[in-house]
């Protein structure tokens, strides 16, 4: 049992971009009585993409007027991201737009609520939020500005004018923990609480990430998160979700990327075919790379990085009346293996170098065929984070920061984070054989999901059935 006097501070980690509408003392309109039952009224989730328009608006209108907008967030604005949500609202649920004092994401809510902060104006924003999903930048002081949000709808800069020109990083305290939620939580009050951030980022933070190491936190959706130091000079990368000045640890750039769907992928044909992952598992594991004949795109749910386009679709190639359930379940995880391949190429194309790769997640503790797929396609060795809950270790780490007993977080991934002995280590005739698939993969990638592509995909269901009778006779 944790004594509460042993407790020294207080992270928070949350979904995002997931942000609330708020009132004038910062609740949430959800618990108004005349919002109980509007949805919009609630928190719009990470995964809700009813924002598409937006997303592909805010795009053409950064491209035209602030380019430089678009450069540090891929190229691409996201459906999943703040403004696109929250322009979405004011076209589709007005009336919950004109009741909202302003919008804040979940991460910096929970603070402001667990340290009594009951005015927006006075409640500290993270910069992991505001830096990834808000366009918040140093270089043009803060969030995007008023003529630009202007051009998109006026009504969004009420928006902007509630936004602070200032966003903190992890190691900095939101405030201290209020008398009443000390009693709800058996903690000391006056502990201070750090500035929330995104569980992934944290996940990273839990991962013991630094320069050279990409972290994957692999659960219903993947993240892959990597830092470098401010001192080097990046380029802007093309596709990932921003490179952003210390939101995931301080004194370093935050590059993140990631998968719109993997585990719900997993869970999606669990529910269709009737039979469990542990069945699945099982009978998957037992076929070799190629010898189902199927090739997969992983986009489910969209495509997240590198393309950031919420409106591509899920894809199979290869059935036939003999195809078995465990054969589409490989392919699906393959699936997801060829596009983390994807991203990480995207990464060192641009001098970011990926030595070593950490996974955590439940995925990476549960699954061993999904870890060993990986480490095959990806020709890496596979490491587990020896934390299973990598996204709490990191908020607590922050927490660890910020109540003073870990002076840095390099000192605090020190005393708190590591690896699992195991490694998922490449076969290398896997390898050889991933590397054939990943080809037609990349060409069902760009054909579909890029423009400008003429190619002829008239050869690749043949060169599935060869591959797959090469597997299966030898």
């Amino acid at each position: 049992r944790v004594r509460a006097a042993d407790i020294v501070g207080i992270g928070v980690d949350t979904t995002g971009s997931t942000p609330l509408p708020v009132d004038e003392h910062g609740q949430p309109l959800a618990f108004h009585t005349a919002f109980k039952k509007t949805p919009a009224a609630l928190a719009w989730l990470w995964k809700d993409h009813t924002g598409f328009a937006e997303a592909e608006a805010i795009t053409a209108t950064a491209a035209a007027m602030r380019p430089q907008y678009q450069a540090k967030c891929g190229g691409k604005y996201s459906s999943e991201w703040f403004w696109s949500k929250i322009w979405h609202c004011a076209k589709e649920a007005p009336a919950v737009f004109d009741a909202a004092c302003t919008w804040v994401e979940h991460a910096d809510w929970m603070a402001a609520v667990l340290t009594g902060t009951d005015h927006p104006d006075k409640l500290k924003r993270g910069i992991c939020a505001a830096g990834h999903k808000a366009m918040f930048h140093p270089d043009w002081g803060g969030y995007p500005d008023e003529e630009f949000l202007r051009a998109l709808d006026p009504k969004l800069v009420r928006v902007r004018r509630t936004l602070p020109n200032r966003a903190y990083t992890v190691a900095d305290a939101a405030g201290e923990l209020t008398e009443d939620w000390a009693k709800k939580l058996g903690l000391r009050p006056g502990s201070p609480v750090a500035v929330g951030a995104f569980d992934a980022h944290l996940g990273g933070v839990g991962s013991g990430i630094r320069p050279g190491t990409l972290v994957k936190i692999i659960g219903t959706s993947t993240c892959d998160m990597m830092v470098a130091p401010l001192a080097e000079k990046l380029p802007d990368i093309l596709g990932l979700c921003g490179i952003v000045p210390e939101s995931i640890l301080p004194g370093y750039y935050g590059l993140e990327a990631g998968q719109s769907a993997v585990g719900d992928i997993f869970n999606w044909f669990v529910r269709c075919s009737g039979q469990s992952h542990e069945t699945l598992t099982r009978d998957a594991a037992k076929l070799q790379p190629g010898e189902s004949g199927l090739l997969g795109l992983d986009w489910h749910n969209g495509n997240r990085t590198i393309l950031t386009d919420q409106r591509l679709t899920g894809l199979l190639v290869g059935l036939t009346l003999h195809t078995e359930p465990a054969e589409i379940y490989r392919a699906l995880v393959e699936a997801t293996a060829f596009g983390a391949r994807r991203i990480v190429e995207r990464f060192e194309e641009y001098g970011v170098k990926a030595d070593r790769v950490v996974n955590c997640g439940g995925i990476s503790v549960k699954n061993t065929l999904v870890m060993q797929i990986y480490a095959d396609v990806l020709n890496r060795p596979m490491e587990i984070s020896r934390s299973a809950q990598t996204c709490a270790l990191g908020a607590a780490m922050a927490g660890a920061v910020v109540g003073g007993a870990h002076p840095n977080f390099a000192e605090a991934a020190a005393a708190m984070t590591g690896t699992l002995k195991k490694k998922f280590l490449p076969n290398p005739t896997n390898v050889a054989r991933y590397d054939r698939l990943y080809r037609q993969y990349r060409r069902l990638h760009d054909i579909h999901g890029t423009t400008g592509h003429a190619e002829n995909l008239h050869d690749l269901m043949k060169e599935l059935l060869a591959l797959r009778d090469e597997v299966r006779h030898g």
